[in-house]
């Protein structure tokens, strides 16, 4: 089974990820609410892909900033990681800093977020 870190989404947004995911993949999804507690876990498991809110719902950080932090920890940045935004540009940067093409919460039930996921959770 395939894990899955969610960080940064309320739990309303969560439930809505984690249906998606687990309803379609052989996947269990845990959640982090900062970037603390995702550095953390990410540490101590093994994780198959990441999703970061752009906003956190915790605190509204910055989800770019969690995304730079991971790639730029060498045990980390192997990890996939997806920006969870409906902005274009918001993903353009997560792209360059490292990230795969994400989704927006708004685009969860498109086949085109399906398919991106499958690449990484098969």
């Amino acid at each position: 089974m395939k894990n899955v870190l969610d960080i940064g989404q309320c739990q309303a947004d969560h439930a809505l990820i984690r249906r998606l995911i687990e309803g379609s993949f052989s996947a269990h999804v845990a959640q982090a609410h900062d970037a603390l507690d995702a550095l953390e876990q990410l540490r101590a498991g093994k994780f198959d892909l990441v999703l970061v809110n752009r906003k956190l719902n915790a605190d509204y950080s910055d989800g770019l900033e969690i995304v730079k932090q991971i790639k730029a920890e060498p045990t980390l940045a192997s990890v996939p990681v997806m920006l969870v935004s409906n902005y274009p540009e918001c993903q353009k940067q997560a792209v360059a800093a490292g990230a795969e093409p994400g989704f927006g919460k708004s685009e969860t039930n498109k086949p085109e977020t399906r398919e991106r996921l499958k690449e990484i959770l098969g």
